[in-house]
């Protein structure tokens, strides 16, 4: 780890749609490529394996997250593209938001990728597993 950066490491749960917001906003520009992105049907859980930038430190730097999804019945794929067609795990996407509306959690990347995400109840855990670094650059709108 950098000495720079401190490493305050981020562990937060939502149970209810009013506290999505928060974790959704934490998200926010982190990277994530599909081969990072698990959906175990026996465990009932989604995983995404993300680079985050810690929008919340103002010091131009990333840290590993995972975003949990708990209590998941199904997931739709929308606007997905293979860029590389004998290599789908390349494919890094950028996500921008996820939001909650009733039984349905929609998790939009750039492009127009969604993950639509059924759910019995709201369960997001967002947990940062290793120490920040520095970002290459600040991501822009």
């Amino acid at each position: 780890m950098d000495d720079a950066f401190a490493d305050s490491r981020l562990l937060l749960l939502a149970q209810d749609a009013d506290e999505v917001p928060l974790i959704s906003a934490l998200v926010q520009d982190a990277i994530v490529q599909r081969a990072d992105i698990g959906y175990d049907r026996r465990a009932r859980r989604l995983v995404l394996l993300v680079d985050r930038y810690r929008w919340e430190a103002g010091d131009r730097s990333r840290v590993r997250s995972a975003l949990r999804i708990e209590s998941v019945t199904r997931i739709q794929r929308r606007g997905w593209t293979d860029s590389v067609p004998h290599d789908p795990g390349i494919t890094v996407l950028d996500l921008l938001a996820f939001v909650v509306d009733d039984d349905v959690l929609t998790i939009t990347f750039a492009a127009g990728a969604t993950l639509r995400v059924e759910i019995e109840c709201v369960d997001v855990i967002l947990e940062d597993i290793s120490a920040p670094w520095l970002a290459g650059s600040e991501p822009s709108h």
